[in-house]
């Protein structure tokens, strides 16, 4: 929520503190009357302006809380009404409200003539907006015309005086919630957080994880509403919601009893669902109404509707619940797919991010994949924000209590501090496989053996980790008496392999923070880095970045960018030894899917470069539209779809896969799609032909440079030898022979690269390419049972 306090005055201003006894106050969200204290401060006298769609007494009656209704009464304030976003509709603005309001406010506030104000309001719409195009200006000059026609005062009745409180009670307090969250959390997000005494925070100043779910703002226009008999079941509108407010769901005929009579279902398709139930179930009150999901819904019919709000939140609140209660049933489709991921319960949502977040998707993606046993270093910049918006965690934990775990470091330095992750994690679970080692040395029942011995063979798989060390969760607190085996348990923490992530930016990635990346690239250590490439600084307000391409207008590139956009992902290949992806989750779904996935099971470092769209970049369809735009850009040729893994080379393969179709010829029509091209048409028409003929021989280049690196064919000699890295890290390049080098570390590293009371010798952390087995491991622990 932003406020803004404005004051008005014929002589200079130098008040430099809030206003606390307005004149004035409006609300440009109708839920906010529920929410907040909105006439805290309002003089008695003073004009409220709401925008809803409540143009009488009685609508307003119906929704404005007793509280509210007592105060109108009581200080006799004038209420006003504008149906902002009917006016919007009406004059083809979507749901951009500004200038309705703002002329409200001059034909209400009476700090200048209204005349004058609407002439000057007038002026400024084509001086801002003539850049858009004729037809924006349009818009907005008749919406001025609208909102002067369609104000309402409401004439409240003296009875509001007495009124009393009844259902227009805060909808989000009637939740099922923690104490905490009831006491200290909503205090703040109803901007009361002053009020509560020191008392009533954590010491350490944590807030508690899985909260943002009782935000439940309610704060979209319109909303999808789902048509089950045109729904093909793709789950395509879940995988590509930002704020995972749309969802798949599965059922038995068992679990539906008692459901809401509105609580529709199919029959689930496919062998493995047969005999389930199937549901798309809608968050209303969480949405942000950006309408991507019904924008790509791929069936013959769409079966998802953008409906008002107000004719959804009643019907689905209730199915909504009856959903959580049935819980996610994951486990029955495999969820490297497309299909299967989407039925994992997102352990992102219901974030911060703008409606229509380019970003946010790949990040609930991710955790949908491997979400309940990542670690994640989060760089400063967008992914922070609408990350960690205090005082609410959207990073949640599923059912049986596991979930990422975040922080966030500063900008430049979430590389290295990831890395620091993964020295922890790996240092740690090297000693946890030490004493495993000890304790199979000893005498042990033949359970406990076959659990140890079983985790210590395939500590570094995932599924298998977990399973053998669940078992040892359930078999070490039996064992009494034995110091080793207390020491084992003591480090169940460390079970499961962990999938360690670094989130950011192309400001941190490719500017601020390339040093450590690049750094953490050349380790060979087993680490993820997501970047989520919007082209610019986003956070920030939209400067340009090494990322940013030729011709783009950003803040500190007003005129174009004149210089062409850094090839990180060439750059990163040029290892050997790192996973490389470059994806569009709007081109193609299935592609995205696959990379990530390849990507996290790498035992090395891998860098995913993804196409975001941002409100930034001035999509002139809006937000709505983000994920076509993706689709666009790949097509056009703008951005390329490749995976480049290592791995293959070892089959003889080229590790390089290019799966971008040749450019289908609308490069330049996708161009004048985005303000942050088509600006520079209207300001400086001669430089913007040189700057987008330019970029666009540059990226043909670009393709010519990717289709051959795909038609490369390696022979035998590119191959490397056998006898390579192990499961730690990765062979090195093509035709590299690899030499083992003298190992010798500090006494606090990996024991497989130690030397006895060799302490003071520099360090070899394995990027000699020289693994060995840790003393005494042979290929396979053998059973040893107790007599």
């Amino acid at each position: 929520m932003t406020v803004s306090h404005l004051r008005f005055g014929r002589s200079p201003i130098q008040s430099t503190y809030l206003v606390d006894d307005a004149d004035f106050v409006a609300c440009h969200q109708p839920p906010y009357v529920q929410v907040y204290d909105l006439l805290g401060g309002l003089k008695a006298g003073g004009v409220f302006l709401l925008n809803s769609p409540w143009n009488d007494v009685e609508a307003m009656a119906a929704n404005l809380p007793a509280r509210m209704r007592r105060t109108i009464a009581e200080n006799r304030i004038r209420l006003y009404n504008l149906d902002a976003i009917k006016i919007a509709t009406a004059a083809g603005l979507g749901g951009r409200i500004n200038m309705i309001m703002q002329t409200a406010f001059f034909r209400l506030s009476g700090v200048i003539p209204f005349d004058q104000a609407v002439a000057l309001l007038k002026d400024s719409i084509r001086q801002e907006y003539g850049r858009k195009g004729e037809k924006i200006v349009e818009m907005n000059l008749g919406a001025v015309d609208l909102a002067v026609e369609s104000l309402v005062e409401i004439a409240w009745p003296e009875s509001w005086r007495q009124a009393a409180d009844d259902g227009a009670l805060d909808f989000r307090l009637r939740q099922q919630m923690p104490d905490y969250v009831r006491e200290v959390i909503f205090p703040i997000l109803r901007q009361k957080g002053d009020d509560l005494p020191v008392s009533a925070f954590a010491p350490d100043g944590a807030f508690p994880f899985s909260t943002a779910q009782y935000e439940k703002r309610g704060v979209a226009i319109n909303v999808p509403e789902w048509i089950k008999e045109n729904c093909i079941q793709c789950n395509h509108c879940s995988f590509v919601c930002p704020h995972a407010t749309i969802r798949p769901f599965l059922a038995t005929a068992e679990e539906l009893a008692g459901a809401p009579v509105t609580f529709e279902t199919l029959a689930a398709t496919g062998k493995e669902l047969k005999g389930y139930h199937f549901r798309i179930q809608v968050f209303t009150l969480d949405c942000m109404g950006c309408g991507n999901c019904a924008d790509i819904c791929p069936a013959k019919k769409p079966a998802l509707l953008m409906q008002p709000i107000a004719t959804q939140a009643g019907v689905q609140e209730p199915n909504r619940l009856f959903a959580e209660q049935i819980g996610y049933k994951g486990e029955l489709l495999p969820r490297q797919t497309l299909k299967g991921s989407q039925f994992r319960q997102p352990l992102l949502e219901f974030h911060g991010a703008c409606s229509g977040c380019g970003e946010s998707p790949y990040v609930k993606l991710v955790t949908q994949l491997f979400g309940e046993r990542m670690l994640i270093a989060n760089a400063t910049g967008c992914t922070s924000i609408w990350g960690a918006s205090a005082p609410t965690s959207p990073y949640r934990t599923n059912a049986d209590g596991h979930g990422p775990v975040w922080n966030n470091s500063l900008f430049e330095d979430a590389a290295e501090f990831g890395f620091g992750f993964q020295l922890a994690i790996s240092q740690r679970r090297t000693r946890l496989a030490q004493a495993v080692l000890q304790a199979l040395a000893g005498e042990l029942g033949v359970d406990l053996r076959e659990a140890l011995a079983g985790w210590l063979d395939h500590r570094h798989d995932p599924q298998l980790s977990r399973h053998h060390g669940d078992r040892l969760k359930q078999l070490l607190p039996q064992q009494d008496g034995n110091p080793l085996l207390q020491e084992i348990a003591a480090a169940a923490d460390l079970f499961t392999k962990k999938s360690i992530w670094i989130f950011g930016g192309d400001g941190w990635a490719y500017d601020i923070g390339f040093g450590g990346l690049d750094h953490v690239l050349s380790t060979g250590e087993d680490i993820n880095l997501l970047v989520l490439d919007t082209e610019l600084y986003s956070n920030t307000g939209g400067q340009c970045s090494k990322a940013t391409p030729l011709g783009s207008i950003a803040k500190f590139a007003t005129a174009g960018k004149g210089s062409g956009k850094k090839e990180l992902g060439r750059m990163a290949m040029t290892y050997g030894d790192v996973y490389v992806a470059s994806i569009s989750m709007g081109a193609d779904k299935n592609q995205t899917v696959k990379a990530i996935v390849e990507a996290e099971a790498y035992p090395g470092p891998s860098l995913i470069i993804a196409y975001a769209t941002c409100i930034n970049q001035g999509l002139r369809k809006g937000m709505g539209k983000s994920i076509e735009e993706m689709n666009l850009a790949v097509k056009s040729g703008y951005w390329p779809l490749y995976r480049y893994d290592p791995r293959r080379r070892l089959a003889g393969k080229n590790p390089f896969v290019f799966e971008s179709k040749e450019p289908d010829g609308s490069l330049q029509p996708f161009l004048s799609g985005e303000v942050r091209y088509s600006a520079l048409e209207k300001t400086m028409p001669e430089r913007s032909r040189q700057l987008r003929a330019q970029l666009e021989q540059q990226l043909r280049e670009r393709y010519v440079i990717y289709r051959a690196m795909a038609d490369w064919q390696p022979s035998e000699g590119d191959v490397p030898p056998e006898g390579g890295r192990d499961h730690s890290h990765v062979p090195a390049g093509a035709g590299a022979t690899q030499v083992a080098a003298p190992v010798c570390v500090s006494a606090t590293s990996d024991p497989r690269y130690s030397r006895p009371n060799a302490a003071e010798e520099p360090c070899d952390d394995g990027r000699a390419g020289l693994d060995k087995p840790m003393e005494g491991e042979p290929d396979h622990i053998g059973p040893k049972v107790k007599e």
